[in-house]
């Protein structure tokens, strides 16, 4: 059956959140989408979407839903048909999608890393003691007093700008963003320095972007498999079923990077006590298909060595 392509008068419609950095990962979106199938731009329709997530910005996550909160209003938009595909940061998606959707769609991945922003230090080690960061990552403020317990880690919400404008007022002496972000918003100034795996892992998935569709539109399905990073899916497989096999235990911070090596894949994880009093780590390695499968032995190593007290624990 001949696929039937959108055109100007009957457009494909990419939902998205608001912010700058969603609408980056959007118009990259409608950028392969347009160069695959040799189409004007015109016949795709960026459909801005507003989230609670977006909309509550004085509270932590955790305290008003979670993940999920980035998500639910573009979710029940496509489910009720009003847009075709949804662009998510896979960093926020929850492990499991609502029925009837279907996420196997990955873009060619960014740069993984975590970004250390500060205007009056090069990293780390440079803060004065005591010094006020901020951040609105569980795992970021876990890994960051695990190294620097000394210091004060307050909340900070909001997009990139956002978060950089509270640094130039004074919040916080110093932040950390995701490289993958600054680099798809263009932003190559700036006081930033990369933090690499080695040194403070990322979040799972960090830096991929999924696109999100109704699990029986097949004209949708053949569109992105046009578009869909083979590579970035077989990393994102290990990642997200070690989370998975973790965040139905417990609310930890967790950290995790799978990378390919040939025909393997290495796989490291991270859980941490959220006050960044005990880490334990992991790291294995098995071929390409059994990816899936290694996250979720990880993930039980890791539970078996942390006890009943490690999840409960709060600083």
């Amino acid at each position: 059956m001949t696929l039937h392509l959108p055109t100007p008068d009957e457009t494909f419609k990419i939902g998205t959140r608001g912010s700058p950095l969603a609408l980056a990962q959007a118009h990259e979106t409608r950028s392969r989408l347009t160069a695959a199938f040799d189409l004007p731009e015109d016949a795709f329709e960026i459909c801005v979407i507003k989230v609670m997530g977006d909309a509550i910005q004085d509270r932590a996550l955790r305290e008003i839903g979670g993940k999920g909160l980035f998500t639910r209003e573009i979710e029940e938009a496509l489910l009720d048909g009003s847009i075709d595909i949804a662009v998510h940061s896979m960093k926020d998606m929850p492990v499991e999608q609502p029925k009837g959707l279907v996420l196997e769609t990955y873009l060619p991945r960014e740069d993984v890393r975590d970004a250390f922003i500060s205007f009056d230090a090069k990293g780390l080690a440079d803060l004065k003691e005591g010094a006020t960061v901020g951040s609105s990552s569980l795992r970021r403020k876990a890994q960051l007093l695990a190294r620097r317990p000394d210091l004060n880690v307050v909340e900070f919400r909001g997009n990139v700008q956002t978060r950089l404008k509270k640094l130039n007022d004074g919040v916080a002496t110093a932040t950390f963003l995701a490289m993958a972000g600054l680099n798809r918003l263009g932003m190559d100034e700036g006081p930033k320095t990369p933090i690499e795996p080695e040194d403070i892992l990322p979040a799972v998935a960090q830096g991929a972007i999924g696109i999100e569709r109704r699990s029986l539109d097949s004209r949708a399905a053949e569109m992105l498999d046009a578009i869909h990073d083979g590579p970035t899916g077989q990393r994102l497989a290990s990642e997200r079923a070690f989370l998975a096999a973790l965040d139905g235990s417990c609310e930890t911070p967790i950290a995790g990077l799978a990378e390919i090596q040939g025909s393997d894949l290495r796989l490291r994880g991270e859980i941490l006590r959220e006050d960044g009093s005990e880490v334990l780590s992991d790291e294995a390695t098995a071929p390409i298909e059994d990816g899936a499968e290694m996250g979720r032995e990880m993930a039980k190593r890791l539970l078996s060595r942390a006890g009943p007290g490690f999840f409960s624990h709060r600083d």
